[in-house]
């Protein structure tokens, strides 16, 4: 061991001595700095390349953690927008449920339910008080209005089960659904077509066979007429033979008209149409009456023949005052508007309403929801169910 000693100290003071003497030799001190410099050069760069690749790894999962992060606050937020739109459609049919019994069986347009609600903020539609409680609610939003369904003209109408297990065309509803285009302005001759489409549609409906609502059930039942004599625009060009029952599906059955954008199925239905005929017509689940307290001019003049639009005008004017409470005091407003009255079938209207449009409006901080629901009320129970109801997001 102590052998080694001097030569690894001789092997040391070489290597010193070489180190010494290489600044005495320029052009190798010279190719040895550019050597360093190359090396630092692409060391630096990996190093940069290596951070900028983190950089983007990490900017990605922190992007994509956030627009997670978002993606369940809009659900959470959506899912409360939901619920309070459940919680004032409860209330809202509490609303039809205490005017039903408080009406005596009458629906007219100065009724609560007529009355619309504004935008208005949740705290202050629940009356917090305090401190704690005011910001309950202060971003959540509620307006919304009540529609009397049976104040349009009911599509259902046009199809009627004469006869048990079949359906057949109501040529009256169709002279009326006729005379409401011609004062729209539109084709008279989509009247018999659009019948025919409902009572294709309606061919594996659970209700197709369901008549008429308990409204009215003094009123005797609108029978279809089937062919025979009579003159032009009162029906009974229509005919019917023989109808539709189970066993007929020699066609392919459509979808089921469920609201008045269905009518862009029918053939010779344009989107402006539609929207001409929307605040006039609906397409309910049975065969209604109409509301003589709530339907517009149009509705009135199409359902009684012998009206023009003018005297059903002055009978809109005169019932903003006076409403009706019976059948009788329609029969006699419509005679002191000139009809005679054996012209017109009572069946066709009503003073009360059982089918209502519930429009509301929830905004809570970035979710909306629109949301617009067909409320049934039972005529003698006044107990209200929800049909159908869709969301607008």
């Amino acid at each position: 061991m102590n052998a080694r000693l001097p030569r690894i100290r001789g092997l040391a003071h070489s290597t010193r001595r070489i180190c010494m003497q290489t600044p005495r030799q320029p052009h190798r001190r010279q190719a040895r700095d550019a050597r360093c410099a190359r090396e630092s050069g692409a060391a630096i760069i990996s190093a940069l390349l290596v951070v900028a690749l983190s950089a983007i790894l990490v900017s990605g999962i922190l992007w994509r953690q956030q627009v997670q992060v978002r993606r369940i606050e809009n659900q959470r937020l959506m899912a409360q927008a939901q619920w309070v739109g459940r919680g004032a459609l409860d209330w809202t049919r509490l609303i039809l449920r205490s005017e039903g019994d408080t009406s005596a069986g009458i629906t007219y347009l100065g009724g609560v339910w007529g009355v619309p609600i504004a935008r208005t903020r949740l705290s202050d539609f629940l009356g917090q008080i305090g401190d704690v409680r005011s910001a309950e609610g202060a971003d959540t939003y509620l307006s919304g209005s009540i529609e009397d369904a049976q104040a349009k003209f009911n599509l259902r109408n046009l199809v009627s089960a004469a006869v048990p297990g079949s359906l057949q065309l109501n040529p009256p509803q169709i002279a009326s659904f006729q005379r409401l285009l011609v004062i729209l302005g539109l084709n008279s001759q989509l009247a018999k077509t659009t019948a025919l489409q409902i009572r294709a549609s309606l061919a594996h409906s659970a209700a197709r066979f369901q008549s008429t609502t308990a409204t009215n059930p003094t009123a005797p039942a609108s029978a279809p007429v089937v062919a025979g004599g009579g003159a032009v625009g009162d029906g009974a060009e229509f005919t019917d033979a023989p109808g539709l029952s189970d066993s007929d599906s020699s066609t392919v059955t459509p979808l089921q008209m469920t609201s008045v954008d269905s009518l862009l199925d029918v053939p010779g239905f344009t989107p402006e149409m539609v929207q001409r005929l929307r605040p006039f017509v609906t397409i309910l689940p049975t065969i209604t009456a109409v509301n003589m307290n709530t339907a517009p001019a149009e509705v009135i003049a199409a359902i009684v023949p012998g009206m023009n639009l003018s005297n059903a005008q002055a009978l809109v004017a005169r019932r903003e005052t006076v409403f009706f409470h019976n059948i009788g005091d329609v029969q006699l407003a419509l005679g002191g508007a000139g009809v005679q009255a054996l012209v017109f079938d009572p069946s066709q209207m009503d003073v009360n309403s059982s089918y209502f449009i519930v429009h509301g409006r929830v905004q809570h901080e970035r979710a909306e929801v629109d949301r617009t629901t067909l409320v049934y009320r039972d005529a003698l129970t006044h107990t209200t169910r929800i049909v159908r109801e869709r969301d607008q997001l």
